[in-house]
């Protein structure tokens, strides 16, 4: 049977601006009657993926998701002394592995954008060992790569985050990752108003004598909330595909998403988490917030709504085999040494 973890918490964010929609406001969804805020599970992900705990815990294994594949061939060919015609097949038949190109114009600024790939294309650390390993056969035999060493290009997938992520490549399905991990967008428990900052910028060098106005002015939304979250791993697949849970689960917990760190530092760890496991269909808890909290504690108010919508849960369908392990920072109950064990067991 399938092993499923679930992790389940509360983060409280001061005023920021975590991910923008278009207009560079904060993201909302409207949830129970009214807006709250929001961040996209896209958002998180990158967030997570790029962070420096991540990096630490699976740097060796972390790939890397681009469209410039082609351009990094190209440039390494030509700087190994290959002739350009036979550099330029070569990189389009190296990136081409990966997804389809883009079309060629012909009286296009970036005399290098015929190398690049119309999807971004996710190239695990393996997939990345071998493009590199056939430059240099290619460079020290100078011609175009063969059939048979361009499949070797994509015969294993074992990065981190394309096992926890997964990977779609609509030129080339049979590349396909499904991810063992799911990720819901960030939810504040509560009704939101986003509100605007209007600030200027003095010119330093402008003494007044002609002009006593500001350098710049501008505004941008901002706003806080208590976001619910939620990630479910399958554990069996993750396995499968690598491993890196435990790295996820400590990332998820302490790493913000990098939106207007500068305006707001807007860093926050988890300040409540149930960390479920077990062989039953998992399920989010966010129907505990859908009538918003409104209470002077909402912290508190989040947390008993959190644990009676589970009991509900559990009553209801049953618990057989089911786990769990809580981490309540006002409580003093639980670490994430002790949370990370749970999870990686």
């Amino acid at each position: 049977m399938t092993t499923f973890i679930q992790l389940h918490f509360l983060t409280a964010y001061a005023p920021a601006n975590l991910n923008r929609d278009d207009t560079g406001r904060p993201k909302t969804a409207i949830v129970g009657g009214v807006e709250r805020l929001r961040v996209s599970s896209q958002s998180l992900k990158r967030a997570w993926r790029t962070s420096d705990v991540f990096e630490n815990a699976l740097g060796e294994h972390i790939g890397k998701r681009t469209r410039r594949l082609g351009r990094e061939v190209y440039q390494q060919l030509i700087d190994g002394g290959v002739t350009t015609k036979t550099a330029e097949e070569a990189a389009k038949e190296i990136a081409g592995q990966f997804g389809k190109l883009k079309k060629e114009e012909k009286n296009g600024e970036d005399p290098l954008a015929k190398f690049d790939i119309e999807q971004l294309a996710h190239v695990s650390v393996p997939e990345r060992a071998r493009v590199d390993q056939l430059v240099a056969t290619l460079i020290a035999e100078p011609r175009k790569p063969n059939s048979e060493e361009l499949k070797l290009l994509r015969k294993a997938v074992a990065s981190v985050d394309i096992a926890l992520f997964g990977r779609m490549l609509a030129s080339s399905p049979e590349f396909n990752v499904e991810a063992a991990c799911q990720v819901a967008h960030a939810l504040g428990v509560s009704a939101v108003t986003v509100e605007d900052d209007f600030f200027t910028a003095v010119d330093d060098l402008n003494t007044g004598d002609d002009n006593s106005g500001s350098g710049h002015m501008g505004e941008q939304g901002f706003a806080s909330a208590l976001f619910y979250q939620y990630i479910c791993i399958d554990r069996d697949r993750l396995l499968e595909n690598l491993g890196g849970d435990a790295a996820l689960g400590e990332t998820a917990l302490t790493v913000s998403p990098t939106g207007k760190q500068n305006s707001f530092a807007s860093r926050a760890y988890a300040s409540y988490v149930l960390a479920e496991r077990g062989s039953a269909q998992p399920r989010a808890l966010s129907v505990a917030f859908f009538k918003p909290v409104r209470s002077a504690e909402p912290l508190e108010t989040a947390i008993t709504a959190l644990k009676n919508q589970q009991e509900k849960f559990n009553r209801a369908y049953g618990a057989d085999g089911m786990t769990d392990c809580v981490m309540d920072i006002e409580a003093g109950v639980g670490s994430l040494p002790q949370l990370l064990d749970f999870i990686s067991q």
